[in-house]
């Protein structure tokens, strides 16, 4: 990405504003908590995460099958698929966890410890993909016409009800567009794009409205739907597992900074990375 020296370290003083400054200044998020109940579905050391398909939880959500991470993360060791689990789950601001956890042991196989630690990403250098998806304005597009600009993708769907995934990505992507038109580079070099994992319901136009809702600049950020097929695609490329569960996608959480020659810069996993991380990331990485 084209951005000057003088400009870097301007863009650094802007994210010191934009990401420490608020929290200093802010009320602790205020914690909400609700008895959960459920079993282990699988556990995802590498993403720190546990999928439980759980009982209707009152005042929160139905019952369904989802992803959370645990406060205590030592725990992880101690999980197996199928146990029965109790526990609290925590919501503050856009970060949930569950806490106070106890486990009812139903098996002890090891062979169904973790059975997804291996699945197949790709490594940095790596030439993604061609792919054809369609934007929130109905029109189709591929991987080829971003060339010649670097690209920061995520997936999300619209009616993600945990705060700390796909609103958290939303949130994120927010942070890094304003900072990167704040700054003295050029941002055209630029292009964020949101890729929906529930084609069925965000159509373009769902995810045009979700766009205004989150005051997306639409000249660099997209959204993106396709058919099934696609959409599977260029998911199961970058390592992101899921599934439908009812209403609900149950996923993982994959972003990728492609450089302009199509090339993967780096993949982050899970949702603990920073915007400002990636703007980091994204200092020298070049563009046509």
């Amino acid at each position: 990405m084209s951005i000057s020296n003088r400009g870097l370290i301007r863009l650094v003083a802007i994210l010191s504003i934009v990401f420490f400054l608020p929290v200093a200044c802010r009320p602790r998020d205020v914690e909400q908590r609700y008895p959960l109940k459920g079993k282990v579905v699988s556990v995802d050391k590498r993403g720190l995460t546990v999928t439980v398909a759980h009982e209707a939880i009152p005042g929160y959500m139905d019952a369904m099958t989802m992803p959370f991470k645990l406060k205590n993360d030592r725990l992880l060791n101690d999980v197996s698929d199928g146990d029965g689990i109790q526990a609290t789950l925590v919501i503050a601001g856009l970060r949930s966890w569950l806490d106070d956890v106890v486990l009812t042991r139903e098996t002890a196989e090891a062979s169904n410890l973790v059975k997804r630690d291996a699945w197949i990403e790709p490594k940095p250098g790596d030439m993604v993909p061609e792919f054809s998806l369609v934007d929130q304005n109905g029109g189709r597009f591929g991987l080829n016409q971003l060339r010649g600009q670097n690209l920061i993708l995520t997936f999300i769907y619209t009616r993600c009800p945990l705060p700390d995934y796909c609103p958290l990505m939303t949130d994120n992507f927010g942070e890094i567009e304003k900072a990167i038109k704040s700054s003295s580079g050029d941002n055209s070099k630029l292009v964020l794009l949101s890729i929906t994992l529930d084609p069925t319901f965000d159509t373009p136009e769902v995810l045009r409205r979700y766009a205004e809702a989150n005051s997306a600049d639409l000249t660099h950020w997209r959204f993106a739907t396709g058919t099934a097929g696609e959409i599977k695609k260029i998911a199961t490329y970058f390592g992101l597992q899921y599934w439908d569960e009812g209403d609900q996608v149950i996923h993982s959480l994959r972003t990728a900074l492609i450089g302009a020659d199509g090339k993967l810069v780096k993949l982050y996993r899970g949702n603990e990375w920073k915007p400002e991380e990636v703007i980091h990331d994204l200092q020298g990485v070049p563009v046509n």
